[in-house]
Formats: structure tokens, sequence, C-alpha cells
């Protein structure tokens, strides 16, 4: 099988910062093609990142981009951005559905427009932008879907701190579980990808006592997603990976290179034991 993303064409979510973007610049690398989809259109002081910077990079990195404003929650908005990326690079090969939005409070403290906003990006907006895409999956070669989520779980523990944003995330996971087996006659891989620690992103900022040198660098999850990205979908499907195991199986020793501040011991991500 072919390591490389070579001419593939990728529709990645929440590609314009974080860990979106990094694994649309990995892809670049082998010269990919990058349909950046995401809300952020114009500069906010407080995030950093939009869609048109993360175009840009990807040009930079040797990739060809298309930058698509549009909000996951809108089916419209979604069906349309997905008919202008097929429509420009000639189809869609590999969806990751990487959007996610959190909100780490207990009942009393999450008002419906956060419950809301949750369930819409993180488990509604993976369901509706799979579909959109899947006409094109059907027909490419070596087709996968990868989610951003976690092994599912229905341990209380993950879901008594903040039961809202633990629904939304293993809404995510059930989908990887349902559309990997419905998906499998087609030939189309469908995974879940999670990362082993707490990863230096702008969403680290909700995350309490949670301090950037006790991270990673969003590269890890990159490599991994790229490592999975390029296996052959037939064989493997409806796995939920771990960034530092499928890194191991790639031959992988090294993982202090990816360390925000290296020899500093790093924090468990949620949804891990």
């Amino acid at each position: 099988m072919d390591n490389s993303l070579a001419g593939k064409t990728l529709f990645i979510t929440g590609a314009s910062r974080g860990i979106g973007l990094a694994i649309a610049l990995r892809a670049a690398r082998d010269g990919a093609n990058v349909a950046i989809a995401a809300k952020s259109s114009v500069p906010n002081p407080r995030l950093p990142g939009t869609i048109h910077t993360a175009a840009a990079a990807v040009e930079e990195a040797g990739g060809r981009a298309l930058a698509l404003k549009v909000d996951i929650r809108d089916e419209s908005q979604v069906q349309a951005a997905v008919t202008q990326a097929a429509d420009h690079f000639g189809g869609i090969d590999i969806v990751v559905n990487n959007a996610s939005a959190i909100w780490l409070a207990g009942v009393e403290g999450t008002p419906a427009k956060r419950f809301d906003l949750m369930q819409q990006v993180n488990t509604r907006g993976t369901f509706l932008v799979t579909q959109a895409c899947l006409p094109h999956l059907k027909r490419a070669t070596n087709p996968h879907v990868l989610m951003l989520a976690p092994p599912p779980s229905l341990d209380p523990k993950w879901y008594a701190p903040h039961t809202a944003y633990t629904i939304a995330k293993m809404g995510m996971s059930l989908c990887v579980l349902g559309m990997s087996a419905e998906f499998a006659p087609l030939g189309i891989a469908v995974n879940a990808l999670w990362p082993r620690t707490v990863i230096a992103t702008a969403a680290i900022g909700m995350i309490e006592g949670v301090r950037a040198e006790q991270c990673r660098r969003p590269e890890i999850v990159a490599d991994a997603a790229h490592a999975l990205l390029t296996r052959p979908a037939s064989e493997y499907s409806g796995y939920f990976a771990l960034d530092e195991e499928v890194l191991r199986d790639e031959g992988v020793v090294d993982f202090e290179r990816y360390a925000v501040q290296p020899g500093t011991p790093l924090l468990p991500d949620l949804f891990l034991d």
C-alpha cells in the first residue's frame, strides 16, 4: 500500500487551527489536496488562524488548498461545501471529522445553548458531513473517514463531571461503530483517533488546571492520522486508535519530540484510564 497521500483529497472540518490544521499540513507535505471546512473566516484576537491562513499554510507545505467557510450545523452549508470541494478537486477520498465544541461543566452549569451547540457540532455535524461526502467516497480508491473521538465508554466517571460534553463526544464514537459496519460492504474505512495525552490547542483553556507544558503538540495526532489514512481501507476499519499506539506500530520510539516541554510529566487526555 502506498504510504503517501499525494493526489488524495481530504475534507477536514475545523481545520483552521489545532489538530485539524496539523492533519492538513501533514497531508500537504505529501502533495495532497485539502478542503479546509471551518467557521473562522476573519481573524479573532482570542483564537489564532482562519480558513485563509490555513489554506496559505497548506499551499506553502506543498499541497493544494480550498478554503470553505462552513458551519457544520447547517445542512445546506455542509452540502454546498462538499459539492464545491468535490467539483474543485475532482472528488473526495478522505473525510476527517475533527470539528468539536467543548464545555466542561456539570448539569447545573450547562446552558441549553451549550448543550445544543455540542450535540449539533460534534455528533450531528459528524453525521451530516459524512453523509454528504458518502457519494464521493463510494467512488474513491482507498476511502477513509476518521473521527477525532474517544474509545466508547459507559463508565459513569466520564459522564459525571460533564454529562453534556461526554454525550456529544461519545456520539461521534457511536458514529464510528455504526458507520464502519454499514460502510464495510462499500470498502470505506471508518475509524476513530484520540490522543493519549492532552494536546496543546486552544481548547486546553477549557480544561481547568492544564498547562501547555504538560501537553504534546498537535503534530503527534497528525502523524498518527497520516498512518491510519494510508492503511488499506478494506482491512482497517472500526478501530478506536490512540495516537501513541498507532505510531508505536509504525516503529516510532521517540515521543519526546512531540512534547511541548520535553521531560515534563504529561497529562492523560479525557476518557482514558
